[in-house]
């Protein structure tokens, strides 16, 4: 899988960032959720599974607006 740098909302930090693979996926690097009641409230999570938090500002700053 090959990745493409789309975008940070960061000032160097490095995180939030958004990648897109070669497949027209999207990638995240974000810091991992870990507050307990939140992980409380996800469903279906199969193992090797991991929730990563999303500023909004990042995503509609980078994603396809189609």
């Amino acid at each position: 899988m090959k990745l493409r740098f789309i975008g940070t909302t960061s000032q160097g930090s490095g995180c939030p960032s958004l990648y897109e693979t070669d497949g027209g996926d999207f990638v995240v690097q974000g810091r991992r959720l870990t507050d307990p009641e939140a992980l409380a409230q996800v469903r279906n999570v199969l193992e090797g599974e991991e929730f990563v938090v999303v500023p909004r500002e990042l995503l509609t700053r980078y994603t396809p607006k189609e």
